[in-house]
């Protein structure tokens, strides 16, 4: 390479960046190449020559920076900027019926209710991509973060690996904080290609696209993720901030427009999308896709709608688990055929019995199957299912298989009828249907009535050691206390022997509790103590999930926290739940958590009504809750988990005792090398302080890394603060 000084450096690693993102843009997002790959690799290598002679001129968002060197030794967990929630699905235009009537009914209550302008009802279609949820964050234009949806609360960061995705803008094409989430998917084509070359080397071969698309996403090393040549699909922002007064950017009042600022901005937005203004429009767009579908080169599973008008959206909301403004449309599930060799009853943590399909294993949806629920009595009635049976089974996606349909016409006069047991079959107790809801109890003089009864069969034995057990293996799973080592075998053992019977039990264990036991040695017994110990500062949604509160799930305990604010990320639709105040029964109390007694005292006093005062929470989940901490022995049983060390993990902004940078903002720019930017900005806000994303007169403190961007020159010239790692540590000790 010629000898070239550094000012012509600067200007020329300028242009080629600018250059190979315009050719990066126009091959991989617009689909319009111009120019051919040989000049693109050419211009490539130049601009990697240049950056190698004068290193310090390397642009933060180089092309050639978009895979990194050495590969991860683990992905970091990080928490969402904003909550990330799955839609709902319908798989019948009957259900797509009576889901667009259910919204119909809620926007005219509403409408009503406030008053508010009636708009036109449209719905937004999109093909919907099986893929890979990713969640893009940028900060002044730049990609800050790629995170995975994970429990949509916390996710992996796997930005390195995203960056090696052409499709994926490193900088947007206007100065804005965003979050935008999309499908991470690879091609047939690719797939293909992949799977020829693992054959090759005696390798299993990838099932299906999605498979082979995540697999490459949760790749240690970035060069692995950048062999694969994923694509993305954006399709939604969760959070937009103007950074500048750019007049071409403005206020998105529809998703059409939130489709067509995502093109403007630089992302690829799939070109397969309809307006349809009723919901027989939404029929045809769906059926002609049916037939369609298998001709893309990209895997698609269904049609997603969303209501059009944002402002509709923000009036729908959400329920525990989904947005009540869009449904996802699935495609007919992929179904095989097998044998049902047996059905065994299961006893779950609320003491519900559940018959289970015993099959001969069966490939289908990409993995194989050897079980499948059939939920209830009357659903094998229903089905007039036998042991011995020839059944079509069902699974869309990663949803629990079930058998749809007996081939009746295959059996051979050697299939046996099933019966559910008269009595639980692991304590022997009395069992029998319970009424739907509280309210449908009967009074003494007074019998159940059917109708009021469900159609599951409980063990109505309080002591019932499968669902104590079961209770105990939920509460010490990943998404409750996740205390390592601790597994269903090690729960069964410890209950065989009388060591643990009930959730507090468990933090009372000692080291020689253990060692006498099988499979327990020195160490081992050592690793159990500790992880047992590890476990008890916890978060309140992870504890509420973790004592299996029938009809509380995982989105009901996160709503429940956010209510009682604690720190749960919020969504661009929906205002963030905050108690009510005041004497109103049918509200909630304020409510300020500082330790398990605090819960045991206060929960057991809440009604239904003002349960049902937290959006999402229906009268199921409310009178489960009422009933729970109603229950004398279960607040016995959290003042026990307070007095052995159990502490709730409260928001720092609400409970913090210090506030010693109340008022301070910060911005942080570099890579940081003690902690992560999440960790840091955390410490911040724990501390009472803000953090913004662009500096200002208004900054107090820039934090400045290894490799900082243009956020330290503009602090230099405004005369703010700029301090290291070692002064920040200072700060905030």
């Amino acid at each position: 390479m010629e000898k070239i000084d550094k000012n012509e450096a600067k200007i020329r690693i300028k242009k080629l960046s600018a250059e190979i993102n315009k050719i990066r843009y126009e091959y991989h997002v617009l689909d319009k190449p111009d120019v051919t790959d040989e000049v693109y690799d050419s211009l490539t290598k130049e601009l990697r020559e240049l950056e190698a002679q004068f290193p310090d001129l390397r642009l933060a968002d180089s092309p050639t920076q978009r895979i990194g060197g050495k590969p991860l030794e683990k992905f970091q967990k990080v928490r969402h900027q904003v909550r990330q929630w799955s839609f709902d699905d319908v798989f019948s235009f009957n259900e797509l019926e009576a889901w667009n009537q259910k919204v119909k009914k809620l926007i005219n209550k509403q409408q009503t209710t406030n008053n508010l302008q009636q708009k036109k009802l449209e719905y937004v279609c999109e093909v919907k991509i099986d893929g890979l949820k990713i969640i893009l964050t940028y900060e002044n234009g730049k990609l800050m973060r790629a995170a995975t949806r994970g429990d949509g609360v916390i996710g992996e960061d796997v930005t390195e690996n995203i960056k090696t995705i052409m499709s994926v803008p490193l900088e947007l094409n206007y100065p804005i904080d965003l979050v935008a989430v999309g499908e991470c998917w690879l091609s047939k084509k690719e797939l293909a290609r992949i799977n020829e070359a693992r054959k090759k080397k005696g390798e299993a071969l990838f099932a299906n696209s999605r498979n082979a698309g995540a697999g490459s996403i949760r790749q240690l090393d970035p060069k692995i993720a950048a062999s694969r040549k994923l694509d993305t699909f954006i399709y939604d922002i969760d959070y937009l901030r103007l950074t500048t007064n750019n007049q071409q950017l403005t206020t998105l009042e529809t998703q059409m427009e939130e489709l067509e600022l995502l093109k403007k901005l630089g992302f690829k937005v799939n070109p397969e999308s309809k307006l349809c203004k009723n919901i027989e429009e939404v029929e045809k767009f769906y059926q002609s896709w049916i037939s369609r579908k298998n001709k893309e080169d990209y895997g698609i599973d269904g049609v997603v709608l969303k209501i059009n008008s944002v402002e509709l959206q923000k009036s729908l909301g959400y329920t525990g688990k989904s947005p009540r403004w869009g449904i996802a449309y699935k495609f007919p599930a992929e179904k095989v055929t097998t044998i049902v060799e047996d059905i065994k009853v299961q006893v779950g943590r609320t003491g519900a019995l559940t018959p289970v399909a015993h099959l001969r294993p069966v490939l289908v949806a990409g993995s194989t199957v050897s079980r499948a629920t059939l939920h209830n009595e009357d659903e094998i009635r229903r089905l007039d299912l036998k042991i011995g049976d020839t059944v079509v089974l069902h699974k869309a996606g990663d949803v629990i298989p079930e058998v749809v349909e007996v081939l009746k016409d295959l059996r051979t006069g050697k299939e046996k009828n099933f019966h559910m047991p008269k009595v639980c079959p692991m304590c022997g107790g009395a069992v029998g249907k319970i009424p739907i809801s509280k309210s449908q109890y009967p009074t003494k003089s007074q019998k159940i009535k059917k109708e009021n009864l469900g159609v599951a069969i409980y063990c109505l034995n309080p002591n019932c050691y499968a669902v104590e057990k079961e209770k105990v293996i939920h509460f010490v799973s990943k998404k409750g206390f996740n205390i390592d080592g601790l597994g269903e075998k090690i729960v069964e053992q410890l209950m065989n022997e009388g060591i643990v019977s009930n959730f507090a039990d468990i933090f009372e264990l000692e080291k020689g509790d253990l060692e006498p036991l099988e499979r327990f040695a020195e160490k081992s017994a050592d690793n159990l103590i500790s992880a047992i110990e590890a476990s008890k500062n916890i978060t309140l949604e992870k504890f509420l999930f973790a004592l299996g509160i029938r009809h509380v799930g995982e989105e009901g305990t996160i709503l429940i926290a956010k209510a009682i604010n604690m720190e749960i990320p919020n969504t661009k639709h929906q205002t963030p739940a905050s108690p009510a105040g005041g004497p109103n029964k049918s509200q909630l109390p304020k409510i300020k958590i500082q330790n398990i007694n605090d819960i045991a005292k206060i929960f057991s006093q809440i009604n239904a009504e003002q349960w049902m005062s937290i959006k999402g929470i229906g009268e199921k989940m409310a009178e489960s809750l009422v009933e729970w901490f109603g229950d004398k022995n279960n607040t016995e049983m959290l003042e026990k988990m307070n007095e052995l060390g159990v502490k709730i993990l409260t928001n720092n902004k609400q409970h913090t005792t210090n506030n010693k940078l109340q008022g301070k903002v910060f911005v942080l720019t570099g890579e940081l090398k003690n902690f992560t930017r999440d960790e840091a900005k955390d410490m911040i806000r724990g501390l009472g302080g803000e953090i913004s994303s662009s500096v200002s007169k208004n900054t107090d403190y820039v934090l400045a890394g290894e490799n900082p961007g243009s956020k330290f020159q503009k602090a230099k010239s405004l005369g703010v603060k700029i301090i290291n790692e070692k002064e920040f540590e200072k700060i905030i000790k």
